[in-house]
């Protein structure tokens, strides 16, 4: 039966198979059944295909249930919001799980523990999780057998529960991603200081403001040689890749799903970094060499924004995933980063800022002013993208077309030459049949040529487009952070509200600014490396196209010479 659905986020089809939708698009969900992670339906533009199922809710109305949202958002009711609430149909699959059959035990890696068990955040949320996912010692989390919640730890303000009379008022959309990413909670003093915390992420002032201090062991890591491989006597098929990173210089092979089950940890623990997408799955395809080749295009460019980051280079599950050669203690380092307590909003416990004393007016107007750009930015990334798709179209289809028929119309008049054969000359027919071969050639070239300089050029901006997508989300926090901040200190001159609690949350905020202002200034570090390096390729690329083919014409020309 066609249901009704609601798009959450955009989405853009890459086959014949799928079908783009726009965000809060109404669209028809043929069955609400999702293969691998995919629902068939039709947009608003009568177009029928697939979309990733984390990317709609089903509308139902008010006297049934309530609708089924594929994405991972939490489902609350009054009273229970702080809760995940899983979807009610227990087959459904999550983005995260679609590519390889999820019951296959992650190969030889996994102890019946796949990625599937966590809602995966969709595109632009950059992985805020509900709260419960959050805080493994205060919520209940996917029923682990003989789970038990941990005792109450200390509250950072150490304040008694008796002196919060005037605590700032929480916000009412416990839905917004300052509440679920637990900023609210961390700005408030009630995140649970940790005994020991043994990771530590410096934040030092430099020439632009705050920054991330750099990687004490820098290390790059090549993606090489996707290839086919196979198990339960060929029923299965995957694709894995050979990583070499180069601290060891000693190869390890990783499927998709691996990437997955990392990106997964990287948004549940890095609440205010943007963390770069992965390359979007397919519904079909998957074993087609022109998709393998960009997929790994794309894991490279991921790969080197990974290596490149002071904070993420480092993660301890980054380097277990890098590193990690033996099953058995794949499995050990694998549960203890999905155990890490140190996430999301405790994750802020981790950052050690300067003590160098910003405004935090300044530090919300500089926050203002990336937020401008960062719209802008988006806008003419997409807009280059279509640009470029357009031009990638047109080289395969309709250059090498119009250089055909040119080539055909030349070879016509050759071969019509040769119908008087007294006035006949075979240099001068030759000449321009060869001439007709020439542009048939030039239109094969332009058929190959986005291979050298447009499909490079598209992979970084998919990159950017993820990545700019983050920061909205991460914007909010410093915004709801700012807020806090200011209702405090109004409590605080009105007398209902002790001053050492403003400045303990003032405090707190400070250390959400100089985190958002150091990702702010990598970004921009990034972003100029790479578009340097995409626009000098593309142009370099250009040029050696462009001399190709005046090759080919000079050639060609110096057959008219002795005629």
């Amino acid at each position: 039966m066609a249901l009704k659905a609601r798009a959450l986020y955009n989405f853009q089809s890459e086959n014949k198979e799928e079908i783009s939708i726009q965000e809060n698009e109404e669209l028809v969900i043929f069955s609400e059944n999702s293969l691998d992670g995919w629902l068939q339906g039709q947009n608003s533009r009568g177009e029928t295909g697939l979309f990733p199922a984390s990317y709609v809710e089903i509308l139902r109305s008010r006297s049934g249930s309530n609708y089924t949202d594929y994405s991972g958002s939490p489902a609350g009711s009054p009273g229970h919001d702080s809760f995940y609430t899983a979807p009610p149909n227990p087959g459904i699959s999550y983005q995260g799980s679609f590519e390889d059959d999820d019951d296959d035990d992650w190969d030889d890696w996994d102890d019946a523990c796949t990625v599937v068990e966590e809602p995966r955040s969709t595109p632009g949320t950059n992985g805020h999780p509900s709260p419960s996912l959050q805080y493994p010692a205060a919520y209940s989390h996917h029923q682990h057998a003989g789970y038990r919640p941990k005792p109450a730890l200390e509250r950072q303000d150490s304040m008694s529960s008796s002196k919060r009379g005037s605590v700032v008022g929480r916000n009412l959309n416990r839905f917004s991603c300052f509440v679920r990413s637990g900023v609210e909670a961390f700005i408030l003093g009630d995140v649970p200081l940790m005994s020991k915390i043994a990771e530590v992420y410096c934040i030092e002032m430099g020439s632009k403001g705050p920054q991330w201090r750099a990687n004490p062991h820098p290390f790059i890591c090549s993606v090489e040689d996707p290839t086919k491989q196979t198990k339960f006597k060929g029923i299965k098929s995957y694709i894995s890749y050979k990583l070499t990173p180069s601290n060891i210089n000693s190869p390890v092979y990783r499927r998709y799903k691996h990437f997955d089950w990392l990106y997964n940890r990287l948004l549940h623990k890095f609440t205010v970094i943007s963390v770069p997408h992965l390359p979007e799955k397919q519904a079909t395809g998957r074993f087609e060499e022109d998709f393998i080749e960009k997929r790994k295009r794309r894991l490279i460019l991921w790969m080197e924004h990974m290596t490149s980051h002071p904070v993420l280079s480092q993660y301890e599950g980054f380097q277990h995933f890098l590193c990690c050669r033996d099953e058995k203690q794949w499995k050990l380092g694998k549960r203890r980063a999905e155990k890490d307590e140190m996430v999301g909003a405790s994750f802020l416990l981790t950052i050690q800022i300067p003590t160098e004393h910003q405004d935090l007016q300044d530090v919300e107007d500089r926050v203002d002013t990336f937020k401008a750009f960062s719209k802008k930015m988006d806008d003419s990334v997409l807009q280059l993208t279509n640009v470029a798709s357009e031009l990638v179209r047109k080289h395969v289809g309709g250059f090498r077309k119009e250089f055909q028929k040119l080539g055909n119309a030349f070879q016509a008049i050759s071969h019509s030459f040769h119908m008087d054969p007294p006035y006949s000359s075979d240099a001068l027919n030759n000449a321009i049949s060869h001439t007709g071969k020439t542009y048939e050639t030039v239109g094969e070239m332009f058929a190959e040529q986005p291979k050298n300089d447009l499909f490079l050029m598209l992979d970084t901006l998919s990159l950017y487009q993820g990545l700019l997508s983050n920061f909205p989300d991460i914007i909010h926090l410093q915004k709801g952070a700012f807020a806090k901040v200011k209702e405090s200190q109004r409590m605080s001159d009105e007398g209902r509200m002790d001053q050492e609690e403003a400045d303990g949350i003032r405090k707190r905020c400070r250390v959400v600014g100089f985190a958002l202002q150091a990702e702010m200034n990598h970004f921009h570090e990034r972003r100029v490396a790479d578009f340097k390096r995409m626009m000098q390729s593309y142009l370099k690329q250009q040029i050696i196209f462009y001399q190709r083919v005046s090759q080919q014409l000079e050639k060609t020309l110096r057959m008219y010479d002795n005629l």
